[in-house]
């Protein structure tokens, strides 16, 4: 009769930001383990639980036994077991090593040959017999960067394991990990429960946990709870939640028993950029700070507690105790920042190393100043002003408040830029410069911010890839493929050169400084880049066809892959993109230069129809590349289809007149041109 086993390790406060991840791993190492050894039907249906002191699996219709199951050990072939009529040593060392005698063994196909066999039916064994061996691999399957001993102990973990629970049903199933034995109890709330909780069975282990010992095991319906209770509270003060997924996880991964607590702090601080206090209350807090309609910080936060009071006060005047002094720094980073402007900050940066190779900040930001001018100009945006804005970019990197909060380099910049009295425009540019910091991103906002932020990131790419820091497998420490990917994302979205920007970020960097096949190699990454960006919205060989051609603006990309999608679609398609294949493999036989073709040579009927039909499809492919038209420029070549077929059915190529071949190749390769004036189509399908 299959019944419910439910597995837990009790233990100390486990690391809030692994939790979650260690409790799916842990589940789920236990149910496969489960399934390998063929304890439950079909499916393992399971239930991960994780909370600070515990990590349990639920797993349903596990079964007290195997079936017996059916074994049957291969021997030596035929040929190798008897000779002469009489078994050889190996069939007979064979037969010793299974336990059968010659005459209990079956001559069997493998698929191969004829092989001696022996088939035995294996008794199954008992879950407790097995369990054990699952639970240690499931243990030392957990991604663990490092482990810890605790007592005298010579068993490790991520933390001191003190209870072990394995139950199927109601009965203890005895087995013994991490120097543990197994038992029917485990322990609640560190606080808010009283002693042992005897668990009536597996299936009564969440309700328990609960009920009596004030723990909500799920990891999941804790943080249900918590998003609750944080939405109810805000919506009492007309307010939302200004939380990310990843606070509210570790958050869930701190408390047991959750309580949402409404604070709040001095109005004055208000006074300080909200960043810096939102980013104090939830990086070193762990608090929820609030919002307005219009999205500016109010002077209220919420808190989630681990303990459940009848009087809360003095929990939440502690909390804010806190953060008071927490907030009393930043406002006093913000005050003494302002003493000094960002341009008298800049001799500073001489003293900030940005790479031994490469030198400080300083020299640093010459590099960039020259980069920015240059695409400022390509942009038609104000040179001067791109400079300024980037030369001023990475000064509030010597303030107090980015030395404390590195996270807000930027957009403490911006801040301290509007103090200044700079522009808006240099103000943002400051920020956004930064811009996209990651996949999805948004970009930079105008010009001015778009020179900026290019020039950051083109430094970086093509100075690190020229000292030798080249991006390898899954190590990328300067981030070189997230700037890759920023830098094709602004180009896309501007009337840029590939080419031209990265000569602009090459040219600046002393002769010497960098390998002298940098700015290929930095091409071809950008282009391998190009490829993994376009394939999320696009198929494999749309994305392969269009990129044949190495475009080196980008911006009409887009209109490009899908004129080509539309193109594939077509019932001439397929023909076409296998005679521009065939076309290709004919022009690399060229001995010759190719040239013009000669009207006067061409002999057959089908080539003087191709060479038609192509005269009269080149106008109409000029005009609509013209307009940037690209579907009409690929459709129109499916009107060509019928010569093209005409042509290779009824013409030989490689005539043995070499006039007549070659111009028979000139004609091709001006078809090739039509054929590729977008993409290369012969790549559609692959």
């Amino acid at each position: 009769m299959t019944q419910t086993l439910l597995i837990e390790l009790l233990t100390e406060e486990l690391p809030p930001k692994a939790l979650n991840n260690l409790g799916n791993h842990f589940a789920a190492a236990i149910a496969e383990g489960l399934e390998k050894v063929q304890l439950t039907d079909g499916e393992t249906d399971y239930t991960a639980y994780a909370s600070p002191r515990r990590l349990a699996v639920q797993v349903k219709n596990v079964k007290p036994v195997q079936a017996d199951q059916q074994v049957v050990k291969k021997g030596p072939s035929v040929a190798g077991g008897m000779k002469d009529g009489a078994p050889t040593k190996a069939l007979e060392g064979f037969a010793r090593g299974a336990g059968a005698k010659i005459e209990d063994l079956k001559i069997i196909n493998d698929g191969k040959q004829d092989v001696f066999a022996y088939e035995y039916t294996q008794t199954g064994k008992l879950l407790g017999e097995l369990l054990e061996d699952i639970l240690n691999q499931a243990v030392k399957k957990l991604p663990i960067p490092k482990v810890m001993r605790w007592g005298s102990s010579t068993h490790t973990f991520v933390r001191p394991v003190h209870g072990l629970v394995a139950l199927h049903g109601s009965e203890v199933v005895p087995v013994n990990v991490l120097g543990l034995q197994s038992r029917n109890f485990t322990l609640g709330h560190r606080f808010l429960s009283d002693g042992q909780i005897v668990l009536a069975n597996a299936d009564s282990y969440a309700g328990q946990l609960k009920n009596e010992g004030k723990v909500i095991a799920s990891f999941a319906e804790r943080k249900a709870a918590i998003q609750t209770a944080l939405n109810q509270q805000a919506g009492r003060l007309n307010a939302t939640v200004a939380a990310d997924e990843a606070l509210l996880d570790e958050v869930t991964a701190l408390v047991e028993w959750p309580v949402v607590l409404e604070a709040g702090f001095e109005e004055h601080f208000l006074d300080v950029p909200q960043e810096c206090l939102i980013l104090t209350m939830q990086q070193n807090q762990k608090y929820f700070p609030l919002l307005d309609a219009s999205g500016k910080l109010i002077n209220r936060f919420l808190l989630v507690s681990n303990l459940q009071a009848e009087d809360p006060s003095h929990i939440i005047r502690g909390n804010e105790r806190v953060l008071r002094a927490r907030l009393a720094d930043a406002e006093f980073f913000y005050k003494q920042d302002q003493k000094a402007t960002l341009e008298s900050r800049l001799p500073k940066l001489s003293q900030v190393v940005y790479h031994n190779k490469l030198g400080n900040q300083a020299e640093r930001i010459e590099r960039l100043a020259a980069i920015s001018r240059h695409i400022a100009a390509a942009l038609g945006a104000d040179a001067d002003t791109a400079e300024r804005a980037t030369r001023l970019s990475k000064a509030d990197l010597v303030t107090e408040m980015v030395g404390e909060f590195p996270e807000l380099q930027g957009t403490m910049g911006k801040y301290y830029a509007r103090l200044d009295g700079e522009s808006e425009e240099i103000a943002n540019a400051i920020e956004q410069h930064y811009w996209p910091r990651f996949a999805g991103d948004k970009l930079p906002e105008g010009k001015i911010a778009t020179a900026a932020a290019l020039a950051d990131k083109l430094e970086t790419l093509v100075g690190i890839w020229g000292i030798g820091l080249i991006p390898t497998g899954d190590k990328d420490p300067y981030a070189l493929r997230r700037s890759a990917l920023g830098i094709l994302r602004m180009l896309m979205n501007s009337d840029l050169s590939i080419s031209d920007v990265l000569q602009a970020a090459y040219a600046t960097f002393p002769a010497g400084k960098l390998a002298g096949n940098t700015l290929a190699e930095v091409a071809e990454f950008m282009q391998a880049r190009l490829a993994v960006l376009l394939q999320n919205d696009y198929p494999h060989d749309v994305v392969a066809a269009v990129l044949a051609k190495r475009p080196d603006r980008l911006n009409d990309l887009p209109a490009k892959l899908q004129a080509v999608e539309a193109f594939k679609k077509l019932p001439e398609a397929a023909a076409l993109a296998a005679a521009n294949k065939r076309v290709q493999n004919l022009l690399k036989k060229a001995d010759a230069q190719l040239g013009a073709v000669n009207e006067n040579l061409l002999q057959q009927a089908e080539e003087q129809a191709l060479f038609a039909a192509s005269q009269a499809l080149q106008p109409k492919i000029n005009a609509a590349l013209a307009a940037q038209d690209f579907q009409t420029a690929l459709t129109e070549l499916a009107a060509i289809k019928p010569q093209v077929d005409a042509f290779f059915d009824g013409v030989m190529v490689m005539a043995d007149d070499a006039a007549v071949k070659q111009n028979r190749l000139n004609l091709l390769n001006q078809l090739a041109g039509q054929m590729n004036a977008v993409a290369d189509i012969a790549l559609l399908g692959d």
